[in-house]
C-alpha cells in the first residue's frame, strides 16, 4: 500500500517565505547545490551565484544581452530583446560542474564555465537553425535532454497562435538529434525517479505531455507511448516542473502565478494561489480566443514570485523549495513537507 501523500491538506504559509538575493535580473530558472549554493539564470547575460551565506556575484558571458523584462514591457519590447544578444533561460550541470545554458536569445544550447567562459555546443540541428531553445536536463547517463519552443519567429505569435512545432532533443555519444515534436510551445521537462519517462512541458497546451524512455538500443534513446498526464487543460499555463520524492510533480503556472502539484494519479493539487483573480480570469479568456497579449499577463501576475517560471528543491534536506521567475528581483523560499527528488548533480 502507497504511503499517504504528504501533499495532502499542504498549502503554503506566505508568513513562512523567505527571499533570497537582490536586484537580481530575470531569476528564471535556478540551481541548487548541497552546500546551500544558488545559481540563478540573470538577463544581463550570464548567471548570479548566491553564496550560502547570502554574498551574491554576478557572473557574465562574452555577449552583452542586458535586459531585464519590466512591468512597463510591451510585446514589441520583450520580442526585440529576446532575440538580441545572450538571455540565459534554463540552466544544468554539466558532469564536471560546469553550465549547461539554454539560451533564449541566441538560440543556442552554450556552455560556461564557473568563471564566465562560454562556448556554443550547438547551434543548428539538422542543418537548420536549432529553434528557440528553451530548457536544458543532464541525466544520471549523462544525456543531455534540451526542448525547443518553436521555430516560428517572432516567438510570440507561436505562443499567442497555440503553433504546435515544439520539439525534444537529446544529445548523446557526442551527437544532437530530435527525438519528439509537435508539441505546444515546449518547456522544461524532468525524468521521474527511474528515469522510466520523460514529462513535457506544453506551455500552451496547456498541460503536462510524458514520454517512455525506450533503452532497447544501448546507443540511441527512443520516446515512446505519447500520452498526456493529469488534466487536458491545467487552467493556466505551465511553465517549470519538479518532482519530489513521493512522486508528486509540482508544476508552475505563468502569469497567473499559481504553484500547483500533480500526484502520481494526475489529481491537481493547489499549493499557492497567488495571481490576480480577475486577471487571471481574463488573460485565460484572451487565450481560448488567441489574442493574449504582455500587457494582459501583467494584469494577472501576483507578487510573491511574479511571472512564477520554476521551481526547484535545494537545501541539505531538499526541503527548501525556491521559486523562479521572470519579473522578480529576488528568489523566495518556503519549506516542503516532502523533500525533492535529487537531480543528477546531487550526490547520493
Amino acid at each position: 500500500m502507497r504511503p499517504a501523500n504528504p501533499l495532502n491538506g499542504f498549502v503554503v504559509d506566505r508568513t513562512q517565505i523567505r527571499y533570497v538575493g537582490q536586484d537580481l535580473q530575470r531569476p528564471e530558472c535556478i540551481l541548487a547545490e548541497p552546500d546551500g549554493t544558488l545559481w540563478c539564470a540573470d538577463a544581463r547575460g550570464g548567471v548570479t551565484r548566491i553564496a550560502a551565506d547570502g554574498a551574491q556575484r554576478f557572473i557574465g558571458q562574452q555577449a552583452d544581452g542586458r535586459f531585464a523584462a519590466s512591468a512597463s514591457a510591451t510585446d514589441a519590447d520583450l520580442e526585440a530583446k529576446y532575440t538580441t544578444g545572450t538571455l540565459p533561460n534554463g540552466l544544468a550541470f554539466a558532469a564536471n560542474g560546469d553550465l549547461l545554458i539554454s539560451n533564449f536569445g541566441t538560440d543556442r544550447l552554450e556552455v560556461m564555465t564557473r568563471s564566465g567562459a562560454t562556448r556554443v555546443l550547438y547551434d543548428r540541428i539538422d542543418g537548420l537553425p536549432i529553434g528557440k531553445v528553451n530548457f536544458v536536463l543532464r541525466d544520471a547517463r549523462d544525456r543531455i535532454w534540451l526542448t525547443v519552443s518553436t521555430r516560428v519567429n517572432p516567438w510570440t505569435a507561436a505562443a499567442t497562435r497555440r503553433v504546435c512545432d515544439g520539439y525534444v532533443a537529446v544529445v548523446e555519444n557526442g551527437r544532437i538529434r530530435v527525438v519528439a515534436d509537435g508539441f505546444h510551445f515546449t518547456n522544461e521537462v524532468r525524468l521521474d525517479a527511474r528515469e522510466e519517462w520523460l514529462y513535457i512541458v506544453e506551455t500552451t497546451g496547456p498541460c503536462i505531455t510524458r514520454m517512455r524512455l525506450d533503452e532497447s538500443d544501448p546507443s540511441r534513446v527512443r520516446l515512446t507511448r505519447r500520452e498526456v498526464f493529469g488534466p487536458a487543460h491545467l487552467g493556466g499555463l505551465p511553465d517549470g516542473i519538479a518532482f519530489d520524492a513521493h512522486g508528486n510533480l509540482w508544476c508552475t503556472l505563468i502569469m497567473t502565478d499559481r504553484l500547483i502539484a500533480l500526484t502520481p494519479e494526475g489529481e491537481v493539487l493547489t499549493l499557492l494561489d497567488d495571481g490576480d483573480p480577475e486577471g487571471s480570469a481574463r488573460l485565460m479568456a484572451c487565450f481560448a480566443e488567441g489574442t493574449m497579449t504582455i500587457a494582459d499577463g501583467q494584469q494577472a501576475k501576483g507578487s510573491i514570485a511574479p511571472w512564477m517560471a520554476s521551481i526547484t528543491f535545494g537545501g541539505p534536506d531538499l526541503r527548501t523549495v525556491y521559486l523562479g521567475s521572470l519579473l522578480g528581483t529576488s528568489i523566495p523560499s518556503f519549506r516542503s513537507p516532502v523533500p525533492g527528488l535529487p537531480m543528477a548533480h546531487w550526490p547520493v
